[in-house]
């Protein structure tokens, strides 16, 4: 009996998909619920399984597979999606030995611990030998993959598909250039609106999240709300798409803007195509498209007046001791002030991506042997002071920050601000086709958009690149006119106290 050719790709790339959820999970296990001395054990059980995954992709009958069904014109669109994101993914494997594959697997296992224990302790020399580690593994995958015009290609291409730092910078320039200029015109001295000060106890900031969740549309039968160090959603499948979020008693908007951020993540992977479950082409696209996810959830429906509307009420029921007199306008002054300050997580929208830039700055001297992990620091201060005006006090509140550097993803950052780009755009497109939109989201009714993200969006997953999304749905290519808009929309013109954003 013959094989089915495209039946055994399939076969092959399902059991790929199922090693990497397995992979995901002992990754979310790691972060919330892994008692300290598994550490070790941990990362060499993700070493193995690495390793176990790379062979497979690597294996030479995959490859002929993909060479003689990539020639196959019958192949459906899907199909060709499949073969298309396979090969990709295979080309960026086939590259890599096994050994450095390995090694960097082992090496994060190990470094997380350490960069919790250096934060907490603000002990920049704790992490740094682990960074520094790392930082040469990812120099020898950059030189392994031999990708664009210059080491930070290779990785960036990892989470963007088809970018290119040469192509990036003069997007960034041009936005670092009009964020300095909107920054430069707002009166950030006087001392902003506040909530009435805490506690705000974390059992009810966690029913609040759920409640906030269930309103946006995530399915908490295939998820979970939990509690990391660094707030992220993992995917382990359709039927558990999980969230983390992180608490602050005397900060309530700090975990709830986290929690709609991890939402629209979730709400992505929870909607992606059943009929593409588990192959290539049913994954989400880059990481740039993810983040637009989360941000226009966060941003553009969270800090947007309707929807500060029905939050409002949610708030005073949750907090009644707290926040019985809030009232909408007054939110939504307290959710858009603009601040400089030392947190990338917790910048307002105009600040945000200075903090990117400062990263991506520091990513790119690391992998071209311009900065050593040592300087990293002093470095950071420095940009610090010029990108945002802001004096960094400790290593815990600077470099120590984000957990990105011990999980290995240098080269991950320039999605975010790409994330901002392509969400203006997309919002912007929503609205055009949901005249009442606003009207929805002020009662707390998120179906519609929810509804359209996951047409335009969430379903079409990888079956087109990024670049082609983003023309189908917005008319045009990525650009930054839309959020630069946004923002001038928003804060541009003196503050009224009676007035809010209209977003």
């Amino acid at each position: 009996m013959t094989t089915d050719p495209l039946a055994t790709l399939h076969a092959r790339l399902r059991e790929l998909q199922h090693l990497n959820q397995a992979m995901a999970l002992l990754g979310w296990d790691h972060e919330v619920t892994m008692p300290p001395r598994g550490a070790t054990g941990r990362a060499a059980q993700r070493a193995t399984l690495a390793g176990v995954i790379h062979e497979k992709m690597v294996d030479a009958e995959l490859g002929v597979l993909l060479e003689d069904l990539g020639n196959d014109p019958a192949l459906t669109a899907d199909d060709r999606a499949n073969v298309r994101e396979a090969r990709r993914l295979r080309d960026r494997a086939v590259r890599l030995p096994r050994q450095l594959v390995h090694d960097l697997a082992e090496t994060v296992g190990l470094a997380h611990a350490e960069w919790v224990a250096a934060r907490e302790h603000d002990d920049w020399s704790r992490f740094a030998p682990h960074l520094a580690r790392i930082v040469d593994l990812k120099r020898q995958e950059a030189r392994a993959l031999d990708i664009g015009d210059e080491p930070y290609d290779a990785l960036l291409d990892e989470f963007e598909p088809g970018a290119r730092t040469a192509a990036l910078l003069p997007v960034f320039a041009d936005l670092e250039a009009a964020l300095r200029d909107l920054l430069a015109g707002l009166d950030t001295a006087t001392p902003p609106p506040i909530l009435p000060p805490g506690p705000y106890p974390r059992a009810r900031q966690a029913a609040l999240g759920r409640e906030v969740l269930v309103a946006m549309g995530y399915d908490l039968a295939a998820g979970r709300l939990d509690v990391s160090a660094h707030p992220f959603s993992e995917s382990m499948g359709p039927g558990d798409v999980r969230v983390t979020t992180r608490y602050d008693e005397d900060d309530l908007l700090s975990g709830l803007t986290a929690t709609m951020h991890e939402g629209g993540h979730a709400l992505y992977e929870q909607g992606l195509p059943e009929e593409l479950r588990d192959l290539p082409a049913g994954q989400a696209v880059s990481l740039g498209i993810h983040e637009s996810q989360s941000l226009l959830w966060e941003n553009h429906v969270g800090r947007g007046r309707p929807f500060g509307t029905w939050l409002t009420g949610r708030l005073r029921e949750h907090f009644p001791d707290r926040l019985a007199g809030l009232d909408p306008d007054h939110l939504v002054r307290v959710m858009n002030v603009v601040r400089p300050g030392l947190i990338r997580i917790e910048a307002d929208e105009v600040t945000y991506n200075l903090h990117v830039i400062l990263r991506l700055r520091i990513e790119r001297a690391l992998l071209n042997d311009e900065l050593d992990v040592a300087d990293i620091p002093h470095t950071w201060r420095e940009l610090s002071r010029d990108l945002l005006g802001v004096e960094v006090p400790d290593d815990r509140r600077g470099a120590l920050q984000d957990i990105h550097w011990c999980m290995g993803a240098i080269g991950y950052f320039p999605t975010y601000t790409l994330g901002k780009l392509y969400a203006a755009m997309f919002w912007n497109a929503a609205r055009r086709d949901l005249p009442d939109l606003d009207t929805h989201l002020a009662a707390g009714d998120c179906q519609p958009l929810r509804e359209w993200l996951g047409e335009h969006i969430h379903r079409q997953a990888a079956r087109q690149p990024a670049a082609d999304l983003c023309r189908e749905v917005c008319g045009h290519h990525l650009r930054a006119d839309d959020f630069v808009a946004h923002l001038r929309g928003k804060y541009a013109a003196p503050a009224d106290p009676d007035t809010d954003p209209r977003e």
